[in-house]
């Protein structure tokens, strides 16, 4: 695609980590172009320069990204945007998602608001494609013109791309996986130096619960009519934070 017949979008949340993920991975997108960035409203009327503090490591700030202005999290703010890329924290991204879905925008969420929900799909294409057809009964039944999709669990991600080849050759009955979680998982600024110099905390509020429903979920099925049905699995997580500044291990 050239410039002209890229799709324009944007980020929700810009100003995170996650959102400057997702701002430095559309840098040269070949199918999509940003085109605006969502924070707090309190950055209103500034450039993106001016109120962010790029973080990761090994990168600079796109200058395409540099130069737009930061508006807030309002679709008729970000009008020109056909899909978001949303890296709310959960507090507020339940509304403001159902918001851009119910003016027309197709929202990816990085949030866990939506994952669990009857008629959002938690994707990971080379896993479960076939449950974006959830999406025209997420629109049916909200009477939303645009839809949410969301991403799984940091987590749960790569423990299903992992047993989705063994579930399809053998069937899976049960699972015990141990996450060993860096530190970027839990956002900036993150935990203490003080407790996790030279440490391991084997307890992260809520992940493992995460992990085991999202994974059912992802290897389970859609059917029209009936919604989703879970995988017929057992998992069983113990999730772990080290101090590693990026990169999850997991043993399954």
């Amino acid at each position: 695609m050239d410039r002209q017949t890229r799709i324009p979008v944007a980020v929700l949340g810009a100003t995170g980590m996650v959102g400057q993920r997702f701002i430095e991975l559309l840098q040269g997108h070949p199918w999509f172009e940003l085109v605006g960035l969502g924070a707090s409203e309190r950055h209103g009327g500034r450039t993106y320069a001016e109120v962010s503090r790029w973080r990761l490591s090994g990168s600079e700030m796109p200058a395409s990204a540099a130069r737009l202005p930061v508006v807030p999290c309002r679709p008729e703010a970000l009008g020109g945007a056909k899909i978001v890329f949303s890296a709310l924290p959960p507090e507020v991204a339940g509304d403001i998602e159902a918001d851009f879905a119910r003016a027309g925008v197709a929202v990816f969420s990085n949030a866990k608001n939506y994952r669990m929900a009857a008629d959002v799909p938690l994707l990971i294409p080379e896993v479960n494609a076939d449950h974006a057809a959830a999406i025209h009964e997420q629109r049916k039944q909200r009477n939303w013109s645009g839809y949410i999709i969301t991403n799984a669990n940091c987590s749960a991600t790569p423990l299903v791309m992992a047993l989705k080849p063994l579930q399809e050759a053998f069937g899976v009955k049960k699972v015990m996986v141990t996450t060993l979680q860096a530190i970027s998982g839990a956002g900036y600024p993150g935990l203490s130096s003080y407790d996790i110099l030279d440490n391991a905390i084997p307890y992260i509020s809520g992940e493992e619960e995460k992990v085991e429903r999202e994974t059912l979920k992802m290897l389970g099925r859609w059917d029209e009519g009936y919604g989703f049905t879970d995988a017929a699995m057992v998992v069983s997580a113990h999730c772990n934070r080290v101090a590693t500044r990026e990169g999850h291990l997991e043993c399954a």
